[in-house]
């Protein structure tokens, strides 16, 4: 059994999920999801090595990770901007909020950013509805947007950051 390129300590994590969820079919998406949480993402890898080593067959694994929109088969950036694309966001410009971060991050929503820093992705509803047009930095909601409050979301959110990261 090869473990095509994963370390023992990620194997050993793949193992804990396996003792944690079980081997079985049903298990799939708890499974997957613990490997999210470990890896970030769902490396080809880690999947394959699920699938040797339990009952869950690699393209029910596969099958299930592309059909859940909660799972990533990329790498994302550290931080991660979801701009809401529900009813009430898209009607107050859920376009704009899209365009406002593309050009101040430089990529196209769906991509993350060459310093893997910022990965943006359109949501289906954030369920803010009150504070539309809004996006997410990481668990932070910002609302009432228009290109000048992106701008500011954004050197809010990076403002925080370097502080959190004086205190450390």
């Amino acid at each position: 059994m090869s473990n095509d390129g994963l370390t023992k300590e990620q194997t050993d994590a793949l193992d804990r999920i396996l003792l944690k969820r079980g081997k079985r079919p049903e298990q799939a998406v708890g499974i997957l999801q613990d490997m999210q949480a470990e890896f970030g993402f769902l490396p080809v890898e880690a999947m394959k090595y699920i699938a040797d080593n339990s009952n869950v067959a690699a393209k029910q694994l596969y099958g299930v990770a592309t059909f859940y929109a909660q799972f990533r088969l990329t790498p994302i950036g550290k931080h991660l901007i979801k701009v809401c694309h529900g009813t009430a966001c898209h009607v107050r410009g859920a376009d704009m909020v899209d365009t406002a971060m593309e050009e101040y991050l430089g990529v196209k929503m769906g991509e993350t950013t060459p310093d893997k820093q910022y990965t943006t992705e359109s949501v289906a509803c954030l369920g803010c509805c009150s504070l539309a047009p809004v996006l997410m930095i990481d668990e932070t909601a910002y609302g009432h947007l228009d290109r000048a409050a992106v701008r500011k979301a954004m050197a809010k959110h990076k403002t925080e950051l370097k502080a959190a990261e004086g205190v450390k």
